[in-house]
C-alpha cells in the first residue's frame, strides 16, 4: 500500500474510532502480538522488576504482555494459564507456583514458546531463564559458616506453594550439613512474604531461641527487613545479638542503617533474557534451553 493511501486509511480509522480485531486476525493465520505472562505476586518489587525487563524487550519488538497474577495458588495458576492460552498468544512466560499436572500438560502442549523464569533447577518444559535457587541457598550457608556462625535458624513465609523459596531452604540445609551444622530452628508463617510477617516471625523465633551468636536466614529480603525492625524495637544489636540474611538484594534492604546481607537475583536481566528468548524462537532461531544468569552474594553489615 502506498504511503499516502496508508495515511488516509489511518486518518479515517482514527475519525471512526476504529480498533482492529486482532483476535480475528490471529484466527485467520496472523501472528498474535500478545505475550501471556503469569507471575505469582506483585506485592513487592521482585516481580515488578521482572515485568519491567520483559516489557522493555517486548515493546521494542511491538509485542505486549498480558498479565495474570496467581497469588501462589496452583489452581488459580492453572485457570490463568488455560484462559490466557485460549486467546492464542504468541508465547507464554511464567514464574511457576507449585504447578499442577494440568498446568504442566497445558504448557507442554501449548504450541507456542514457553519460558519458565527465576529457577533453573527443575528441567524446563521448553525454556528456562533464571538462577539456581539451590546454589544460592547453599552459597549463603557457606558464607554464614565462614563468618563463624554455628547457630543458624530459618524464618520464612508459607513455602508450600513457593517452590523457589523451598529450594533455597534445601540448598541452605545442604550447605550447612557440609560443615556439620544443622538448623537450630525453623519458623514458617502462613501467607505471602511481607515486612510485617517477618517482624512477627522473628519475634516468635526469639521467644524460643535465645539471641547471641544466632544467624537467621530469611526466605527473602522483605522478611529480613521486618526482623531488623523488630531488633530495633527490642534493642537487640545487629549483628552481635542477631545476624540477619535475606534473598533478592532489594533496594530497601540495602538502604537500612546496616545494609542487609543478601543474594542479588538479577531480576530485570531475567525479564530481558526471557523476552529475548521468546522473540528469537518466534523468528525461528535456535535458543538455549536453559540460561543461567547467576547470582551475587552481598556481604552486608547484618552478619
Amino acid at each position: 500500500m502506498a504511503r499516502a493511501t496508508l495515511e488516509r486509511v489511518e486518518a479515517a480509522a482514527l475519525a471512526l474510532n476504529y480498533v482492529p480485531n486482532r483476535l480475528a486476525g490471529t484466527l485467520a493465520g496472523g501472528q498474535s502480538r500478545q505475550v501471556a505472562v503469569v507471575l505469582p505476586s506483585l506485592s513487592n518489587s521482585v516481580f515488578a522488576d521482572v515485568l519491567n525487563g520483559l516489557e522493555t524487550q517486548l515493546e521494542q519488538a511491538s509485542h505486549h504482555p498480558i498479565l495474570g497474577v496467581s497469588n501462589y495458588d496452583p489452581l488459580h495458576e492453572e485457570r490463568l494459564v488455560a484462559d490466557l492460552l485460549s486467546w492464542r498468544p504468541a508465547g507464554l512466560v511464567i514464574a511457576p507456583a507449585s504447578s499442577t499436572e494440568g498446568t504442566r500438560r497445558m504448557l507442554a502442549g501449548a504450541g507456542v514458546p514457553v519460558v519458565e523464569i527465576m529457577d533453573i533447577d527443575p528441567a524446563p518444559i521448553d525454556m528456562a531463564v533464571g538462577l539456581s535457587q539451590h546454589a544460592a541457598g547453599r552459597a549463603m550457608a557457606h558464607y554464614l559458616v565462614g563468618r563463624g556462625y554455628r547457630r543458624v535458624a530459618y524464618v520464612g513465609h508459607d513455602i508450600s506453594t513457593d517452590p523457589r523459596a523451598l529450594t533455597r531452604k534445601q540448598g541452605l540445609e545442604r550447605g550447612l550439613s557440609e560443615a556439620e551444622v544443622t538448623l537450630t530452628a525453623t519458623v514458617l508463617l502462613p501467607g505471602p512474604s511481607s515486612v510485617p510477617l517477618g517482624r512477627e516471625a522473628v519475634a516468635r523465633l526469639l521467644a524460643d531461641v535465645p539471641p547471641g551468636g544466632l544467624a537467621v536466614c530469611f526466605s527473602n529480603d522483605d522478611m529480613a527487613v521486618g526482623a531488623m525492625f523488630h531488633a530495633m524495637g527490642v534493642a537487640l544489636k545487629v549483628p552481635d545479638d542477631l545476624a540477619l540474611a535475606g534473598f533478592n538484594g532489594l533496594a530497601i534492604g540495602q538502604a537500612l542503617p546496616l545494609p542487609l546481607t543478601s543474594v542479588e537475583s538479577r531480576r530485570v536481566e531475567i525479564g530481558n533474557l526471557a523476552a529475548k528468548a521468546l522473540l528469537s524462537r518466534l523468528e525461528g532461531e535456535t535458543v538455549a534451553r536453559v540460561q543461567d544468569v547467576g547470582f551475587r552474594l552481598i556481604p552486608g553489615a547484618t552478619t
